[in-house]
């Protein structure tokens, strides 16, 4: 069975255009408190980044619970990361997040957690879609769920996120400045930072409803790396909307993506001998990380692009560092899902202990050009193409061994993403735009 409305990461989309509408979310509350009922009985707990629509899809969403007679814990504000945290420190059956992420404040989604902090299968999203369509069928008025708001929220996280890092950690001398998106981690993320002793510099920080991700976070590192130069700081720290993402940017002012990050908690893991397992990229994930890897004896996989599927195959193999080039880092020996802020401290544990920068951290990886474009599509159901078929088939055969292509439709966005990957930055680039051109004229609007 396909899913009708979850994708990669949840149920995403364009406020008011269905799915993302109040009566949509009422019903996928009602419909995900029958699947929880028939499973066990506890509280949901609902978070939320800074988006205006957010107040509205709160209220939808507990209005549907209750009708399924499913008490609410209210998080408000709070990043993704946190609310999978304290869904299982609370013990509550599940965890919801409203957010879009990186996404435009005109974008909203709902994302689910299980009882233990993880993204939920494949096979529970189907169970809730299957429930979508009958009308809601309110449980009797003594069996109405009730809510209330859990407030100390946000102090409960922001421990939890200094104890990702030895106790004797300290950032005492350390000058960052931290980018919070105008997103969910802005009320939590330079609590963190300051009491382990840094000067904290703060942007996006002014959350106003329409502002999350605008020409801020780590969709935007250059602002970063701007202030981190003008501030003369010693490195910045970007996240996104939801705060499960981190890009960082060194003391000169280069950004470190998330495969960079990767490489340096990977290391500091095999250095200290609590590495176990492979490290996980996606097909995404740059090929000159994966050369860096292997110079060092440490196995490395590729899984599909999305964070879940990252985890899936960690566990499968035992695994516990992954992530994604977006800067989406998986520790599992520390928390149960991506989380910007502990990505953030593994890495400034590292720079600490080792006295080093992040370029000197990251000196001997050696990564290829990489080109992406973004080809925006016709039907969000469309398939390749033979024309497409033949087009790949051409420019592989033209790189051969010298790189790789891949093209890979979005899992939250009606887009194509055309990559084009090899040692020379000309004939990547030159590729990518022959490449995308096809696949504008096949299926593009």
């Amino acid at each position: 069975m396909t899913r009708k409305y979850f994708g990669t990461d949840g149920v995403r989309g364009r406020v008011g255009d269905h799915p993302i509408t109040p009566d949509f979310a009422m019903h996928l509350g009602y419909a995900a408190g029958k699947v929880l009922a028939e499973e066990g009985h506890g509280m949901v707990l609902i978070g939320k980044d800074t988006r205006i629509s957010g107040y509205m899809f709160e209220s939808a969403l507990e209005a549907g619970f209750s009708a399924a007679g499913i008490d609410i814990g209210l998080l408000g504000p709070m990043p993704t990361p946190a609310v999978a945290y304290l869904t299982r420190t609370l013990r509550a059956q599940a965890g919801v997040v409203i957010s879009a992420s990186h996404n435009a404040y005109h974008d909203n989604g709902f994302k689910f957690f299980s009882a233990e902090g993880k993204k939920l299968p494949d096979t529970w999203e189907q169970k809730v879609e299957a429930l979508l369509d009958p009308p809601i069928q309110t449980v009797e008025s003594s069996k109405l769920g009730k809510a209330r708001r859990v407030d100390d929220a946000a102090g409960r996280y922001i421990e939890f996120c200094k104890s990702s890092v030895p106790m004797r950690f300290s950032l005492n001398g350390l000058r960052l400045v931290l980018d919070c998106a105008n997103g969910a981690a802005y009320a939590t993320a330079p609590h963190v930072f300051e009491e382990l002793g840094a000067e904290v510099i703060t942007v996006g920080r002014e959350p106003d409803g329409l502002n999350i991700n605008l020409e801020v976070g780590s969709t935007y590192p250059e602002k970063l790396a701007k202030l981190v130069s003008e501030y003369r700081a010693d490195l910045g720290v970007a996240l996104d909307g939801d705060g499960d993402r981190c890009i960082m940017v060194d003391g000169e002012g280069a950004v470190v993506d998330g495969d960079l990050l990767l490489y340096i908690i990977a290391i500091s893991r095999q250095q200290s001998g609590e590495l176990h397992g492979p490290i996980v990229g996606t097909l995404m994930t740059n090929l000159g990380l994966e050369h860096a890897f292997q110079k060092k004896s440490i196995p490395f996989m590729r899984a599909a692009v999305g964070d879940r599927y990252v985890l899936e195959l960690l566990q499968q193999h035992d695994g516990t560092i992954g992530g994604e080039s977006s800067g989406h880092l998986l520790c599992l020996d520390r928390t149960s899902t991506g989380d910007g802020i502990v990505s953030a401290l593994q890495v400034l544990y590292e720079v600490v202990e080792s006295g080093k920068t992040l370029a000197e951290l990251t000196a001997e990886v050696q990564r290829y050009p990489q080109k992406m474009i973004n080809v925006r599509l016709r039907d969000c159901k469309v398939k390749s193409t033979a024309t497409i078929e033949r087009a790949v088939a051409d420019v592989e055969q033209r790189l051969g061994e010298r790189g790789r292509v891949l093209l890979r439709p979005s899992g939250t966005e009606p887009l194509v993403r055309v990559m084009v990957e090899g040692q020379d930055a000309t004939e990547v680039n030159a590729l990518t735009e022959e490449l995308a051109g096809v696949v504008m004229q096949e299926v593009g609007v």
